[in-house]
């Protein structure tokens, strides 16, 4: 009998709870166990959830990682690896899937629509988020796929997918894989150059928010329109 079939006296499994009480009222590390239904031999599936939570710090860390990257670890195996990347999949989709039909026009609804799903990737990705008159999403298109820490655009292929669209506005969003949301300097000039292009155009640059990780407790975006310097 595995670690985690054991049941101490007075002891509440996290799956009778989930079933008695809703995901509310467990820790993450009791929805892991849920997720990962069984540990491996001296490892009970608790011990497990806890231990991958302590290795990397968050279940964001966690939800960064690869199928293959997951399927290393001890005790987590293929088959588990492919269950936590459908669960956290599912978590990204479903926070994008709330937001599609709000006004998107803050970098928290930008987050929401999109933070999930890009603090995953390990390179850098360009996106324009467009929108309709009511600031409503019309559609996500990805402009370029950078390097580990740097993503390559020319203005032309911005405006290209807004001109296409026939879009009111837009927001150009842009992740870094390290984390730390903060701008580099190429990240300023080219914000300035489309701010200055956008109104030549008549074309309303709504904001560029840079998506990063909670990690840490640090604010997951940076918004040049916030910090007013859009």
């Amino acid at each position: 009998m595995g670690g985690d079939e054991i049941k101490e006296a007075g002891e509440v499994r996290p799956a009778e709870k989930l079933l008695a009480q809703g995901h509310g009222a467990l820790s993450d590390g009791e929805l892991l166990t849920v997720l990962l239904r069984r540990g491996v031999m001296g490892v009970g599936t608790f011990d497990l959830g806890q231990q991958l939570l302590r290795r990397f710090g968050s279940l964001g860390a966690l939800g960064r990682c690869s199928v293959a990257e997951l399927a290393r670890l001890k005790g987590v195996g293929s088959a588990k690896a492919l269950q936590l990347a459908a669960a956290f999949g599912l978590a990204s989709r479903l926070s994008s899937e709330c937001v599609r039909k709000e006004r998107i026009d803050s970098p928290e609804r930008v987050f929401q629509l999109l933070g999930m799903e890009m603090r995953a990737l390990t390179k850098e990705s360009l996106r324009v988020v467009l929108l309709d008159t009511r600031y409503q999403l019309m559609r996500v298109e990805e402009v370029s796929r950078g390097t580990i820490n740097e993503s390559i655009a020319h203005p032309r292929d911005i405006f290209g997918p807004v001109f296409t669209a026939a879009a009111f506005a837009f927001i150009l969003v842009h992740n870094h894989p390290s984390g730390d949301p903060s701008p580099s300097e190429a990240d300023r000039r080219l914000t300035t150059r489309l701010n200055e292009a956008a109104r030549l155009l008549q074309i309303q640059l709504l904001d560029h928010v840079i998506l990063g990780t909670a990690d840490n407790g640090r604010t997951p975006w940076f918004s040049f329109k916030k910090l007013g310097l859009l």
